[in-house]
């Protein structure tokens, strides 16, 4: 009876070390999950700050540059597929979109130098400058906090908790391809 007794106190034991440590490792995967889905909110804060941005800049600089209403067009139409986009990665996509027609803008402008010269065309492009610093930052805290999700779901033996509760590989945010080549302007008139 003795033996029995020992032998069931050393199951039990053993089930609630084991319930200790899936329910340990759950909640490391919930704050780990969170931790991302929270960074990922911080870029698009910083994106919604430059989405506002841009159409005071934009109507800052519309009126003087009427040949370049294609610049206008293309960041207009990246904003709404911003806003269309549902995924993480769509919206990464989207916001790369933005960025490119940024800088095709903010190349253009610096061909005009009366529009530099302007107070209020100077304190929006010093606000955008900071908005994509921030933007840049917030990113880089984003793949930051994926890199931790994704070691901490693919080591042994959380991977087994991850697979068992359905904790899949979170995708890190990636430039489009050609983003690192400087936009061209053509200023000639056809």
């Amino acid at each position: 009876m003795k033996k029995k007794s020992i032998i069931l106190i050393s199951v039990l034991v053993v089930v609630i070390l084991l319930i200790g440590w899936f329910w340990r490792s759950y909640n490391s995967l919930v704050t780990a999950s969170e931790g991302v889905d929270n960074q990922w909110a911080q870029v698009e804060v910083q994106y919604q700050r430059r989405f506002d941005l841009i159409p005071n800049l934009v109507a800052a600089v519309k009126g003087a540059m009427s040949q370049e209403q294609s610049v206008f067009g293309d960041l207009a139409a990246a904003r709404a597929n911003y806003s269309g986009a549902t995924t993480v990665n769509a919206k990464a996509e989207a916001a790369t979109q933005v960025e490119s027609s940024l800088g095709r803008l903010i190349a253009v402008m610096e061909n005009y130098p009366e529009l530099k010269s302007t107070e209020t065309v100077q304190n929006l492009m010093t606000q955008l400058e900071g908005t994509e610093n921030r933007v840049s930052v917030e990113r880089g805290r984003f793949n930051e906090e994926v890199k931790s999700y994704n070691v901490l779901i693919k080591r042994f033996p959380m991977n087994v908790v991850s697979g068992m509760f359905g904790y899949p590989e979170k995708a890190y945010f990636q430039v489009a391809a050609g983003v690192e080549n400087a936009p061209k302007v053509d200023l000639q008139l056809n």
